[in-house]
């Protein structure tokens, strides 16, 4: 079963890979025109302008637009927002199909025996702790907080061992340096666990 599900994901990779570079590019010509335009590189009153608007802006840069006006954001830089969000991504959903494709690969070769299994467990326990503290330092970024229900799930996953940690280490300058304590911490904590078990 877990090799059918491989080979369906490599598969999926196979086609993945190229059609990410594609959406890239196209959308990469696409923010340029729009950042051209805005920026008035173009003239707004040109034929090639109103193909911008018409057919471009509509399903690349609006939706970052209304996103980055709510935000205090300024409507130029836009585009250049949507093409980071789809290079940004798509990278994302690849390596996330190879992640899946990895650990699936491991916990077959794992369920041989027990203790691989409960460090396969283990390893995907610490590894969710460590996304979800990376989530949180990005929400921090765009303005999430532990209200957002995007970001919600982020802090309830991290916030139990991320306080007391707080109370203990010191800001530097505005800089709270407890969430890098915490995801180092957690790899050395990681190690020392999976390292126990395989003994």
């Amino acid at each position: 079963m877990i090799e059918v599900i491989v080979g369906a994901l490599d598969t999926l990779l196979f086609f993945l890979r190229p059609t990410v570079f594609v959406f890239g590019a196209v959308a990469a010509v696409g923010a340029a025109g729009s950042w051209a335009v805005r920026t008035r590189r173009i003239s707004p009153f040109s034929g090639a302008a109103r193909f911008i608007r018409e057919r471009v802006d509509p399903w690349l840069v609006a939706p970052m637009e209304r996103r980055l006006l709510r935000a205090g954001g300024t409507p130029t830089s836009a585009p250049l927002w949507a093409l980071a969000v789809v290079i940004l991504g798509g990278l994302l959903l690849i390596s996330t199909i190879q992640f899946l494709r990895n650990e699936l690969i491991m916990l077959f070769m794992a369920s041989q025996s027990g203790s691989s299994l409960v460090a396969v467990l283990i390893r995907w326990t610490f590894s969710i702790l460590r996304i979800a503290l990376f989530a949180r330092v990005i929400s921090s970024w765009v303005g999430g907080g532990p209200y957002s229900k995007w970001w919600r799930w982020s802090y309830q996953l991290t916030e139990w061992f991320l306080a007391p940690l707080r109370s203990v280490i010191p800001t530097i300058g505005m800089i709270d340096i407890s969430v890098l304590v915490a995801y180092f911490g957690l790899g050395i904590l990681e190690s020392l666990i999976v390292n126990a078990l395989m003994r």
